[in-house]
């Protein structure tokens, strides 16, 4: 096979329930080489865990197959274009037979290829009997009948033996996000396992672009510089070169922006320590990434390393872990916010007392929030008295019908409250199961991958490892401030000198921090201190636990908050479980720079 010198890869999803947009945009474009979706966030396996239950037709993606593939089968095939996607979930099989179906009901000569093994349910009995403990927080396994999935997150290698086998739509469980795209490329330019900084180089391109809309605008920080064309944004497309240099773009006369600022903030999103990124092919050093605008929404971006190989897949378990719900309500006028409290606490009193009188434990937990209060902005939120405010009460309980008799205290109490209690009209809340999230690590050996396509089943092989399994990198200092003596020092808010962006990881939240200019980085860095970025949110973390780390290529700086969501995903009865806000409320944060720099 002939090795190309470059390809373009378009990123069509970001998680499962995803507008369609992308597809129209990219067979329009009519030059790709792949299109990838991503779908699984950890929240979506819990789902796809209980849809699979209740059928053993579903438990993947269905949006995959009726959005993306069905309506666009002819135009698929008359391009030559290649999907790659996640969509399998916990049910890939049923995910590659329902496309299938499509294609023969159509008439057209397609491949599928379903690549099988991530699954470890059936061994979650073995995997608690031989000590597996969770790799973050060291605690045992949950019982084996409470767990409703468990998946390695597997690589981008038999994504490529798919591609290699002549599949023109290759189907997967849990692989990872950026495997989908690091797949084409180890396929299209014939990278080897040992090829450590091309591999990085893959995984970095498809962590930019594994989420869509975010690295052409969308949630972006300067988004009123691009708000009047977000309702036709543009997705994005990486023009990949053989040495693993990239450019990000997106397709002619769609809305959004490619830029310095957008790349950046995707390349933080997520990421823990950017020296030791590991995914499953290579661990990966993003500390020395270099972005260039090199046109028009046209981003070069180089400068990944690859520093070894894990010898560990990821397995992330779901598990059943009680019950939980919520609900939201309004309240109006003088001392509002006063108001709302007050009506959570007589609430939360009036349910406990009815639990204790038929003999059931108290809540495991009852969390409100009162969404207008600005008090959450700590000490340097300018606090306004708002006169209308939200009050999420939620609880969790291992006893459903606990659940639902806190549900049923938030409306009864209503004639006994405080006055300016409004609420919307229809159906009441309902109980939910908490899934949790327990991750452990499986030696690759013991995990058997198989691809299943027109050939047959056939065994992967097992991926040989590099002589060198892990090279660190070498950390830099971050350059100190350099106060001259006529310098004049003046305030600013953290959002005029940086990008910013967060997310999750289980119960961590990450927060990136990009300087907009090189110049603003030191004056940053002394503000932004693990003990400040604690201490503003010390009221969201349990035991708060931070490392901050530099990336000198940006230059940015990246937090990783421990134990900051209250579970994380749907074990959290958080407003924000997935830290979505927390670089919002710290770019809020008063920086003191000299006037000339700022100027300059």
């Amino acid at each position: 096979m002939s090795m190309k010198s470059s390809i373009k890869i378009g990123g069509a999803t970001g998680f499962w329930g995803e507008t369609d947009l992308a597809m129209a945009q990219f067979l329009s474009e009519g030059d790709l080489d792949y299109i990838v979706f991503d779908y699984l966030a950890e929240i979506t396996m819990s789902i796809l865990a209980r849809a699979r239950s209740n059928d053993e037709t579903l438990g993947y993606a269905t949006d995959f197959v009726t959005a993306m593939v069905q309506p666009n089968l002819q135009a698929i095939a008359d391009s030559g274009v290649k999907l790659i996607s996640n969509a399998g979930g916990v049910n890939p099989q049923a995910c590659a037979q329902a496309i299938t179906k499509c294609i023969d009901e159509a008439g057209l000569n397609l491949k599928v290829a379903v690549i099988v093994g991530d699954d470890l349910l059936p061994r979650v009995t073995e995997l608690s009997a031989g000590g597996a403990r969770e790799m973050f927080s060291h605690e045992a396994m949950p019982a084996p009948d409470k767990i409703a999935s468990a998946n390695a997150y597997i690589g981008a290698f038999p994504v490529a033996e798919a591609l290699l086998n002549g599949a023109d739509i290759v189907i997967t469980g849990r692989c990872v996000d950026s495997a989908v795209t690091l797949g084409a490329c180890i396929h299209a330019f014939g990278w080897t396992p040992d090829e450590l900084d091309r591999l990085a180089a893959g995984s970095l391109v498809g962590h930019l672009i594994e989420c869509g809309p975010q690295v052409t605008g969308g949630n972006y920080t300067d988004w009123e510089a691009v708000a009047e064309s977000l309702v036709e944004v543009g997705y994005p497309i990486a023009k990949v070169s053989m040495d693993g240099e990239a450019v990000i773009t997106k397709p002619a006369n769609t809305g959004g922006t490619v830029s310095r600022g957008t790349v950046g903030e995707q390349l933080l999103y997520e990421i823990d320590d950017p020296m030791h990124y590991a995914l499953p092919d290579v661990i990966c050093d993003f500390s020395c990434v270099e972005l260039q605008q090199i046109g028009q929404d046209q981003v070069q971006v180089s400068g990944a390393k690859g520093r070894g190989v894990p010898t560990d897949y990821k397995v992330s378990m779901t598990w059943a872990d009680g019950w939980r719900a919520g609900t939201i309500l309004w309240y109006l006028g003088r001392k509002a916010a006063e108001k709302a409290r007050f009506f959570a606490e007589e609430v939360r009193k009036r349910a406990e007392q009815k639990l204790t009188a038929r003999g059931i434990s108290g809540f495991d937990d009852v969390t409100v929030e009162i969404v207008g209060d600005e008090s959450h902005w700590g000490e340097v939120a300018q606090y306004t008295r708002s006169r209308e405010v939200a009050v999420k009460i939620a609880c969790r309980h291992q006893d459903k019908r606990a659940v639902a008799l806190l549900l049923r205290e938030v409306s009864g109490a209503a004639l006994g409250a405080p006055p300016g209690l409004a609420f919307f009209a229809g159906t009441r809340a309902k109980p939910s199961p908490v899934i949790r999230l327990f991750s452990i690590k499986v030696p690759k050996t013991s995990v058997a991958l198989s691809l299943i396509d027109d050939r047959g089943t056939s065994k992967l092989p097992q991926i040989p490892e590099p002589s060198t399994l892990f090279t660190p990198a070498e950390p830099t200092d971050i350059p100190s401030v350099g106060l001259q003596a006529d310098d004049t020092l003046t305030t600013v808010p953290l959002e005029r000198l940086a990008w910013g962006r967060s997310g999750d990881k289980g119960d961590k939240a990450n927060i990136g921090i990009m300087a907009r200019n090189e110049a603003y980085l030191p004056w940053i860095a002394q503000v932004l201190t693990s003990d400040y970025v604690a201490t503003r949110f010390a009221h969201f973390m349990t035991s708060p636990s931070i490392n901050r780390y530099y990336l000198p290529g940006l230059p940015g700086l990246n937090f990783v908050l421990h134990n900051a969501l209250g579970g994380g995903g749907v074990a959290s009865l958080r407003n924000d479980p997935q830290a979505k806000s927390f670089a919002q409320i710290l770019l809020d944060t008063p920086i003191a720079i000299p006037e000339n720099i700022l100027e300059s």
